[in-house]
């Protein structure tokens, strides 16, 4: 569906919106059949090679093409994406022609931590994002690196970018963000900044050390010592009371415009593909944090939007977790190839203006 404004008013000395019409556009319910013609590629296009210090090069050798599959009249977009089948014994590419105004940028939780807007990993043993100052240091220069540039090269063509956050709308980060009830004005923004700040900056980041002592069984001291001494554990003891309640920012790093969207977790999946199918979005560029994690299973994850639209991850613009490793790009690389099984993935580089007087491949 498309909001097609209808009227405007005077209030408190701005022209606002006072009646917003939905005008249906959904799917016409129309089948096509799809010719899955796989030809061999013999000179195929390096995958995942622009950012190698984030996402190591997928190195498949088998790879084939197929034809078109999404095939919107009037693209304006080409997405070339690829999956990976293990009965097809390698990758797939496949074109794809789609309408910018009917996509969207999701960006899965980019969290504002250890950035200077105040919410710090708690010391001397917490644990949150990517879980140390260290490694959350990674994902913000990754943040700056590829996914800003890349919402700012597509902010003004796509149908809308949303970030979403862990928790519900608060009332400091209703301020912040426009979300699904409203847009804040530019008074509300400096109000919401200054009250975030001083909330963040207020608050005791200061949790428990390590154990020094360890009680284990005599048979079994493994079971004991895994049970008390976790590999992450981002509960209460590490990361102090209320530190989870606090309103987490969007990172500094992501340059945010007034017209992106924030959605929450907690207010649940529905909201989120309403609000989307409302804006007359049928295709979704995935990107975020973490890709084997958060990207995959909560509210914006691929999990949920592929059963209500056509998901492509843009592999370079998602970083994985990566324990007992300085860097994250073989975990990336990973994690996206194991995605694949199930979902296209695309890169910041296929992503591409399309020639509207070009016909289908």
């Amino acid at each position: 569906m498309r909001n097609v404004p209808v009227c405007v008013t005077w209030f408190f000395g701005l022209w606002v919106l006072c009646v917003v019409e939905a005008v249906s556009e959904e799917p016409s319910g129309e089948t096509r059949t799809y010719a899955n013609q796989l030809t061999p590629l013999t000179d195929p296009q390096p995958i995942l090679a622009d950012f190698p210090q984030f996402v190591a090069p997928i190195e498949e050798s088998a790879r084939f093409e197929a034809p078109v599959l999404v095939d919107d009249p009037e693209a304006d977009l080409d997405v070339r994406a690829w999956r990976f089948s293990y009965n097809a014994r390698g990758i797939i590419e496949v074109p794809n022609h789609l309408r910018s105004d009917r996509t969207a940028i999701v960006v899965v939780h980019p969290w504002g931590v250890d950035d200077g807007q105040g919410w710090d990993t708690p010391e001397p043993a917490g644990a949150a994002f990517q879980c140390t100052p260290v490694k959350n240091a990674i994902a913000l220069d990754h943040a700056k690196e590829v996914i800003n540039p890349f919402l700012n090269a597509w902010r003004d063509r796509v149908g809308a970018v949303v970030y979403s956050l862990p928790g519900t709308e608060d009332p400091i980060r209703a301020k912040l963000y426009r979300s699904v009830r409203g847009t804040p004005s530019a008074d509300d923004r400096i109000e919401g900044q200054r009250e975030l700040t001083a909330t963040l900056r207020s608050f005791a980041y200061r949790g428990s050390a390590l154990p020094e002592q360890i009680t284990v069984s005599t048979e079994t001291p493994t079971i004991d010592y895994f049970q008390q001494f976790r590999g992450l554990d981002a509960g209460p003891i590490y990361d102090p009371p209320g530190f989870w309640e606090l309103p987490i920012p969007v990172m500094k790093s992501i340059e945010v415009d007034p017209n992106d969207v924030v959605i929450y977790d907690g207010e649940g999946y529905d909201l989120l593909r309403d609000f989307l199918q409302s804006q007359g979005i049928r295709h979704v560029l995935l990107a975020g944090y973490n890709t084997d994690m958060c990207v995959c299973s909560t509210t914006a994850g691929h999990e949920n939007l592929r059963k209500d639209f056509n998901v492509f991850l843009v592999g370079d613009a998602t970083l994985a977790t990566f324990p007992a490793n300085p860097r994250p790009s073989l975990a990336t690389n990973a994690a996206v190839s194991f995605a694949a099984l199930d979902l296209f993935i695309t890169q910041v580089s296929w992503i591409r203006p399309r020639d509207k007087t070009l016909s289908s491949d």
